[in-house]
């Protein structure tokens, strides 16, 4: 298994985009033949807002963190108003958790304890490939509306904390998080027709990563922490 290092290369987003996008149209050409009205395709940049939610009682999510996420879908219609959709996803999220116990954290190369009651502040990088499927209604006027929902497998590309109570800042925590996630997301919104084939897109959407997020070490206790996130979408089609 590939092991994150300190010196682990880090991911470059206008890479994965120019080297994903013609791997999404190769995929979704086996499907059918291109045209204007078979085909979309999009890049989105969303603010997302991100929090935890516990199974257990004496560990507690403690307020959102706000995010970012940059996507690039494509986009397969099979009728006049369904489609089947695929993409490439970054989206850096965060989270608050608190112990009412003492807890032990464990880094690469120490562990340290926190106090019952202080938070511990997650940033989490995820890659996701979401596919799904898309309802669209018929155009009126330059205005139709949509509705989508699929799935979304997840590797986490980077994760990080911080401890305030113990000067702990942007320390890599990959010792505590799970490296593999997988969720759901649901999400309406508005296609605004610019030109031809091209459109704007806004929207809202929810998505809930419901494997556990964080690792249960050593005599850690056994919890399931998810993730959710409410994101605002904005992007164009063409």
């Amino acid at each position: 298994m590939c092991k994150f290092t300190r010196n682990c290369c880090r991911i470059n987003c206008l890479d994965v985009v120019k080297n994903a996008l013609p791997v999404l149209i190769l995929v979704l050409l086996k499907t059918g033949t291109v045209n204007s009205q078979d085909f979309r395709f999009g890049i989105y940049a969303n603010p997302v807002i991100s929090w935890f939610g516990t199974d257990v009682s004496d560990v507690k999510n403690e307020g959102a963190r706000a995010g970012f996420n940059f996507s690039v879908t494509a986009e397969k219609y099979i009728g006049d108003n369904y489609a089947i959709t695929a993409g490439l996803s970054i989206t850096s999220s965060g989270g608050r958790l608190v112990s009412e116990k003492p807890s032990i954290f464990r880094f690469p190369n120490y562990s340290s304890v926190v106090a019952a009651g202080n938070a511990v502040k997650y940033r989490i990088q995820y890659l996701s490939i979401p596919a799904g499927v898309k309802f669209k209604t018929n155009e009126l006027g330059f205005l139709s509306y949509f509705a989508e929902i699929g799935f979304d497998p997840k590797i986490v590309a980077s994760g990080k904390v911080d401890i305030p109570s113990v000067d702990i800042k942007g320390e890599k925590a990959m010792t505590e998080i799970r490296r593999f996630n997988l969720g759901y997301h649901l999400s309406a919104g508005i296609d605004y027709s610019i030109d031809g084939s091209t459109s704007a897109i806004l929207g809202l959407g929810f998505e809930n990563n419901f494997l556990d997020v964080t690792k249960d070490v050593g005599d850690q206790p056994t919890d399931r922490t998810s993730q959710r996130f409410i994101k605002f979408i904005f992007g164009v089609n063409f």
